[in-house]
C-alpha cells in the first residue's frame, strides 16, 4: 500500500505502517536524502533475504545499514578510526556511507560481509522517522538490480511494488545521487564509491588532522573524480 506524506497525519500514517510493516517482517520503500531505499529490519534474516531477492541480488551484495543517531554507530561497530569519527561529525546526517567492522556480537546475516558494516545516518527527516521507531534497517536502493536508482516514488512503485508491502512517498529525492563509500577498517580510508560527497570534500576534513582518504586502488590522494554511477547504487551503501 502506497502512503503519501503530505499533511502531519497523513505522515504519521505513512510512518507508523512502515514501522509495523518492518516489525512483522516486511519491506517497505521509504525515501531518503539521495535516492528511494527498500528496506527490512537489519537483525530479521528472513526480510533480508526477501531484500535481497526482490532486488535479484545475491548475498555477494550485502545491504548497508541505516540508523537515525551517531550514537547506533558504535551499537554496530568496532575500532572506529578518529579520522572516520572526523568524517561522521562532520557529513552525518548525509550522504557519507562508512564501511566498518562490526560488532561481533550482533545476530545478523546481512550477506557475505566478512566481518564489515557499511553504515549510514541519512539526512531525511521521514526515514530517520521510521529508523527512530524500527531501529536500524537494511537498506539498499529501491530498484532491480541493473536498472537506476529510484528517485520519487513511482519509479520505486513501478520496481517494487509486487514486492514490498508499504511505499512511503515523501516526493522527490533531494539529493538524487548515491551516497560515498569510504572503507574505514583500516590506518587510511579508502573511497570504494565517489557520490554525493567527492574526494576533496572529504579532505578538506580530514587534512587539518593529518589525514588522508585515497580512491581506491590508489597510492596517492587523486584528483576528484566525477561521482560514480554504478548499476545499483544505494543510499546506505
Amino acid at each position: 500500500m502506497r502512503y503519501s506524506t503530505g499533511t502531519d497525519d497523513e505522515r504519521e500514517e505513512a510512518i507508523q505502517a512502515a514501522s509495523l510493516v518492518i516489525q512483522r517482517g516486511g519491506l517497505i520503500v521509504l525515501p531518503t536524502d539521495t535516492v528511494y531505499g527498500i528496506g527490512a529490519d537489519a537483525f530479521d534474516h528472513d526480510a533480508v533475504r526477501a531484500l535481497l531477492a526482490a532486488k535479484g541480488r545475491g548475498r555477494e551484495m550485502p545491504p548497508p545499514v541505516l540508523v537515525s543517531a551517531t550514537s547506533t554507530l558504535d551499537a554496530l561497530a568496532i575500532r572506529i578510526p578518529a579520522y572516520a569519527r572526523a568524517l561522521v561529525e562532520e557529513f552525518w546526517p548525509g550522504p557519507l556511507t562508512i564501511v566498518c567492522h562490526q560488532q561481533p556480537s550482533l545476530q545478523w546475516d546481512l550477506g557475505d560481509t566478512r566481518g564489515t558494516v557499511a553504515v549510514r545516518m541519512p539526512d531525511h527527516e521521514i526515514a530517520r522517522e521510521i529508523l527512530e521507531r524500527t531501529g536500524p534497517l537494511a537498506v539498499s536502493s529501491a530498484n532491480k538490480t541493473g536498472m537506476p536508482a529510484a528517485t520519487d516514488a513511482d519509479q520505486a512503485e513501478d520496481m517494487l511494488g509486487d514486492d514490498v508491502d508499504v511505499i512511503v512517498d515523501g516526493g522527490p529525492a533531494p539529493g538524487g545521487e548515491a551516497s560515498t563509500i569510504v572503507d574505514v577498517t583500516g590506518a587510511q580510508g579508502r573511497v570504494l564509491r565517489v557520490g554525493a560527497l567527492s574526494l576533496e570534500d572529504l579532505n578538506a576534513v580530514l587534512e587539518p588532522l593529518g589525514a588522508t582518504v585515497t580512491l581506491d586502488g590508489a597510492d596517492e590522494p587523486a584528483e576528484p573524480a566525477e561521482p560514480a554511477q554504478p548499476a545499483d547504487p544505494t543510499p546506505g551503501g
